[in-house]
């Protein structure tokens, strides 16, 4: 039991011979001890400073980078969470020398994420993109004429499916859509050079295409005129790596997936500071962070995720993880938030920019 004489605390040790410094033993009947702690010693040898939680004032806090900025001030649990991942990432986007990953898994371009990726390319917040095939194609989709759309209340998935429509979560593509989208593969392989059918990784057939696209909303077109690689490790797992399939059947085509990460080698290996934003976890993540290995991990880390750790996967380990793997720097700052991406992550940026 511990309690406070006022000068400084009592902790009462029932029949236990303990020996500790810096305090005064009383003898108490029963066996037991009375031990007076010194609020100058001890108290000061382990807690040095104390920040206390700022509770949020909703007549102050009236925009999003100052409902940001309290979540900073609230500093414990998700608040907080999010509160330091914001300071993270802004510094990611502050300094010059820090290589910036933005990595995505999920579907984040047709979940109402596009225009966001697209600005951060666009304006050169982030360095490269490490995506999963399917947001590319989610992009594409709308390049070439398509939309995104809400399911209609009451359907399931066979009338969906009868109707030529294909769900993800509440969101649907029509088929159609996604015909318009092959068309504009096809056409893209059609006028590509021999010399680059079998020659390109992946990231420079991105690269590629990003410019034979004319949609000024598309990242992917965003990321090529300004020269920002997009890599995507499991491309050949979505509808553009089918489409790739479907087209090598009728002329040579081929990409050369280890000559990506070469590429991505030797800009890792040049760069003072990494820092990566990761939305989801999975392949991206693990990409992301893998590549980093060349110079003993990340410097700065921001993951937003709704992956738990219990089941070992990547996508729910902690970041500290990344440590003992040379992922992440003994010395880097990270930080996991645990939530939907397509809410916390427009907030985070909407905050910064404004």
């Amino acid at each position: 039991m511990i309690s406070s004489n006022g000068q400084g605390f009592i902790l009462v040790c029932a029949g236990l011979g303990l020996v500790l410094p810096e305090c005064t033993w009383t003898r108490l009947p029963s066996s037991s001890y009375r031990i007076t702690y010194h609020a100058s010693t001890c108290l000061s040898a382990v807690v040095t400073i104390l920040n206390k939680v700022h509770h949020i004032d909703p007549l102050i806090t009236r925009s999003i980078s100052e409902f940001l900025d309290s979540m900073t001030k609230v500093g414990v649990l998700g608040a907080g969470r999010l509160g330091r991942a914001t300071d993270i990432v802004k510094r990611m986007f502050d300094d010059p020398a820090c290589f910036t990953y933005l990595s995505i898994s999920g579907p984040m371009i047709p979940g109402g994420l596009r225009d966001i990726v697209r600005h951060l390319v666009e304006y050169k917040y982030v360095d490269a993109i490490v995506t999963s095939g399917a947001n590319i194609v989610h992009d594409l989709v709308e390049a070439y004429g398509g939309a995104h759309y809400r399911v209609p209340a009451g359907k399931n998935d066979y009338e969906l499916r009868e109707a030529g429509m294909g769900r993800i979560a509440d969101i649907f593509v029509k088929e159609g859509d996604f015909e318009k989208f092959e068309k504009g593969v096809y056409d893209f392989l059609d006028n590509l050079p021999e010399e680059k059918m079998t020659s390109l990784a992946p990231s420079e057939f991105l690269h590629d295409l990003g410019l034979a696209v004319k949609d000024e909303d598309s990242f992917v077109h965003h990321a090529s005129i300004n020269n920002i690689p997009i890599f995507s490790p499991g491309l050949m797992d979505s509808m553009l790596g089918f489409h790739l399939y479907t087209y090598s059947t009728t002329k040579k085509l081929s990409l050369d997936f280890v000559k990506d990460l070469r590429i991505l080698g030797e800009i890792v290996t040049q760069t003072k500071k990494t820092g990566a934003v990761m939305l989801g976890g999975g392949l991206t993540k693990h990409f992301t962070m893998g590549s980093t290995i060349l110079r003993g991990g990340l410097d700065m880390a921001v993951q937003i995720t709704l992956d738990r750790p219990e089941g070992g996967s990547l996508g729910g380990a902690p970041l500290v993880e990344g440590v003992s793997w040379q992922k992440v720097q003994t010395e880097a700052n990270f930080e996991t938030v645990i939530g939907d991406a397509t809410i916390i992550f427009p907030l985070l940026i909407l905050g910064l920019l404004s």
